[in-house]
């Protein structure tokens, strides 16, 4: 398969993410094309990681389709062969696209990350060990590094086009998109998150926090959208390693991060610009091992395309 770092299809392009390239197809659908990009502390890499779209799409594709009858989402279909039927003009670039397209409802996105946090880690554990707060509200006291958070707790963010996004109480999501709405999207994500984290330990991953966004299709709906429990989106754990009052390590870019950490304690790149160092192939083939794994951890299957 190869590798993209930048697609060229016969569609309008919309958009396009650190990782995700967006088309029109028409008034009703998206095409998201996730290549093998891959981006670490907000600077995209020069180079490719083979397969990583493709288990990206297809992780989100897994989840769609458990998800069914729990909440609306926005997948059509995720089958290339599916999709070049009802999309005849992507017929010349099947290879291009192979594994990494989804077709998809057309939504009004709401300005709001929806996260959750099942553990405290990460930004959340960093706020809490200064303040004993996270988004400015308290939390119970004495808890460690990486704890069980019971219950989870639903942390929104407003989305950044770069740079990080930024966390917010729940009463300025509420001014953002009103209380109806903010309601709905902190049960949808609860919901889903519950449903992920019960199937994804019983695969051996821990899903500590993550992710989500919403829409609203043509009918009105709120609908889930984009990518679902994904390395990307997510911070993934092994069970069997989990140790609380620690950092755990991650089971997507370690390698990847492993590598800049060094570069930027040796002095060789300030961390936070482009250019990125140059990734050695090591690095590139143990971090793509790494999603294939956690591919295989999730779904309990191999990827095959």
């Amino acid at each position: 398969m190869t590798t993209m770092l930048s697609s060229d299809l016969p569609l309008p392009k919309i958009g396009r993410g650190k990782v995700r390239d967006i088309y029109a197809v028409d008034d009703d659908r998206l095409l998201l094309l996730t290549t093998d990009r891959i981006s670490a502390f907000d600077v995209v890499m020069g180079e490719t990681i083979p397969m990583k779209g493709a288990v990206l799409t297809q992780i989100s594709a897994f989840w769609f389709n458990e998800l069914e009858g729990v909440v609306p989402h926005h997948m059509i279909s995720a089958d290339t062969d599916e999709i070049i039927a009802a999309v005849p003009a992507l017929k010349p670039h099947r290879a291009e696209i192979l594994g990494r397209a989804m077709l998809s409802r057309r939504t009004t996105v709401f300005p709001i990350e929806c996260v959750i946090r099942g553990y405290l880690s990460g930004s959340a554990w960093k706020e809490y060990a200064a303040s004993g707060t996270l988004a400015g509200e308290k939390l119970m006291a004495g808890l460690v590094e990486s704890e069980k958070l019971e219950p989870a707790i639903f942390s929104p963010a407003t989305k950044a086009e770069t740079g990080h996004d930024e966390n917010i109480t729940i009463a300025r999501m509420r001014e953002v998109v009103g209380d109806e709405t903010a309601y709905t999207l902190e049960s949808m994500t609860r919901a889903i998150y519950t449903l992920g984290e019960e199937l994804a330990r019983e695969q051996g991953i821990i899903i500590a926090d993550t992710k989500f966004e919403f829409g609203r299709d043509k009918d009105g709906r709120i609908i889930l959208i984009d990518e679902v429990m994904t390395p990307d989106s997510s911070r993934f754990w092994a069970v069997d390693a989990y140790k609380p009052g620690q950092p755990q390590a991650s089971f997507d870019k370690q390698p990847l991060r492993d590598y800049l950490d060094v570069e930027r304690r040796a002095g060789r790149w300030n961390g936070d610009a482009p250019p990125p160092p140059p990734l050695p192939a090591s690095v590139v083939e143990a971090t793509s091992k790494r999603y294939l794994e956690a591919y295989r951890r999730v779904t309990g299957k191999e990827l095959k395309i």
